[in-house]
């Protein structure tokens, strides 16, 4: 096989993903509502379920990343929020269907998650993404970090 030619691609926060997160703490709160435990601690663990689920909403919204690009030699650059370049290695990939859940880490050991979702990517970009995963050898194992 030829060299595969590099991927490309703009990067926001899954609106999908966003929308089970709500529906989860939602859920979540029911639950603390229906348990048997006093008023006072059922409030308190309400107000800490709303600080995580507006915490995470923040975070996955906030994100860091803005355009990814994978090259042909298997470098991958990241376009961060600032206007900064980054590189980074893959640490790990999940293909879920038609999902794509990335881990790339950066030269300071922090790891940045991407998921790929129908509604945050094309799915040629999907497509083209899970074909060059597939090649990766299993004696070609990541990193471990």
């Amino acid at each position: 096989m030829t060299s595969a030619p590099a991927i490309g691609f703009e990067y926001r926060a899954s609106r999908l993903f966003l929308c089970l997160l709500i529906g989860m703490a939602l859920l979540a709160m029911l639950a603390v509502i229906c348990c048997g435990l006093p008023w006072w601690a059922k409030c308190l663990l309400l107000m800490v379920t709303l600080a995580a689920v507006v915490r995470a909403i923040r975070h996955a919204v906030a994100g860091q990343v803005t355009a990814v690009g994978w090259t042909a030699a298997g470098d991958w650059s990241l376009r961060m929020s600032g206007g900064a370049d980054a590189l980074a290695m893959l640490g790990s990939f999940r293909v879920l269907g038609s999902f794509v859940l990335l881990r790339l880490v950066l030269p300071d050991r922090r790891s940045v998650s991407l998921l790929l979702a129908p509604d945050n990517s094309d799915a040629d970009t999907r497509r083209r993404l899970r074909m060059r995963l597939a090649a990766i050898k299993p004696d070609e194992a990541l990193p471990r970090l």
